[in-house]
């Protein structure tokens, strides 16, 4: 089993990918958006 440090760790790390996830996520909505409107005006 990890040790708690370790798995304090282990959180922090995974909390900043999920939320770099998320951020990626919606900017990519938003460039895909505006290309597609570019696109079809």
């Amino acid at each position: 089993m990890a040790s708690e440090g370790n798995m304090d760790s282990a959180n922090q790390t995974y909390s900043g990918f999920v939320s770099l996830v998320k951020w990626g996520t919606i900017a990519t909505v938003i460039l895909t958006a505006i290309v597609v409107l570019l696109i079809s005006g």
